[in-house]
């Protein structure tokens, strides 16, 4: 009578565990699917927000760097990457650039700030900025109400002017801040202003270099539309209002007209000769050149 019990017990649990496993199984089942579905939708939203950082980053914090395409790579349920590829237009010589790869999952976004911030060449006789992955020079800008930078300021202009046969970009930092009006009164019209130098942290660079963002935007065509354009942008890149830098610029200049607004440096591209046309200009505190190219005869110079 008890091996008979036992007999129908061990029965009865065999039953009931495998209806456990068949009832687990149709659960996974059911909601593998939605498990995959909720999986894609973070992933998805996360990669787009992750794609409109990176556009507004380049439009607001990346001197004459232009955006060529930018792909979702390695993407998954979890996570992924977006591949960003860019080059510099120097007087209508495309040139590359750095390339970001960043990556995003359901809670987190990362930019590529390795490849943003620039490398330091640094030695007893020469100190420079440049592109970590094309090698190239960097033009560097340099603040107006900085006094000491560890390297002092260069001015380059004489340098870059005997380069012959060449195109060029150089940064040009004013010794104090000036309107886009007055600005186009000291440029020469045979070199591009492609981007306007609006802001940046104030900070020591006496003892070497932060390695801080610059702000700022291409005037294009049309400079005050392109400036309200910058402030949405600002506005928008800093949502939560976490960067002190950017929340003082739009502070102190939201009741002011684009025609008040003042400028601390431009960026110039140009034929090298051009440039000579600035040298021992008062106005100008530092210039920095960055990348060129040689002039070849199938391409033919902006200016």
């Amino acid at each position: 009578m008890e091996t008979s019990l036992n007999g129908a017990l061990k029965k009865a649990k065999r039953k009931q565990l495998l209806k456990i496993i068949i009832t687990s199984i149709i659960v996974v089942l059911l909601l593998c699917p939605i498990f995959y579905k909720t999986g894609n939708y973070f992933a998805a939203k996360s990669s787009n927000r992750l794609h409109e950082q990176l556009f507004l980053h380049n439009a607001i914090a990346e001197p004459n760097i232009q955006i060529d395409s930018q792909v979702t790579s390695n993407s998954s349920m979890f996570g992924g990457n977006i591949i960003t590829n860019r080059s510099k237009n120097i007087n209508g010589y495309v040139v590359p650039w750095s390339t970001l790869t960043s990556s995003y999952g359901w809670l987190r976004l990362n930019i590529d700030t390795n490849e943003l911030v620039p490398g330091f060449y640094w030695s007893d006789t020469e100190y420079y900025e440049y592109d970590k992955q094309t090698k190239t020079k960097s033009a560097t800008f340099y603040h107006p109400s900085i006094q000491k930078y560890f390297d002092d300021v260069p001015n380059e202009l004489g340098e870059i002017s005997q380069l012959e046969n060449h195109v060029a970009e150089v940064a040009v930092s004013f010794n104090k801040p000036y309107t886009l009006q007055e600005i186009q009164g000291k440029i020469p019209s045979n070199l591009n202003i492609v981007w306007l130098y609006m802001t940046s942290r104030i900070t020591d660079e006496s003892n070497g270099p932060a390695g801080l963002e610059v702000y700022g935007f291409d005037p294009a065509d049309s400079p005050r539309e392109a400036y309200d354009g910058f402030i949405d942008t600002l506005q928008e890149y800093d949502a939560n209002k976490n960067d002190e830098t950017i929340q003082e610029f739009l502070n102190s200049n939201k009741d002011k007209r684009f025609e008040e607004v003042k400028i601390l440096g431009v960026m110039l591209t140009g034929k090298t000769n051009n440039f000579k046309a600035l040298e021992n200009q008062d106005f100008i505190r530092g210039a920095s050149v960055g990348a060129t190219a040689p002039i070849v005869p199938y391409i033919k110079p902006e200016k």
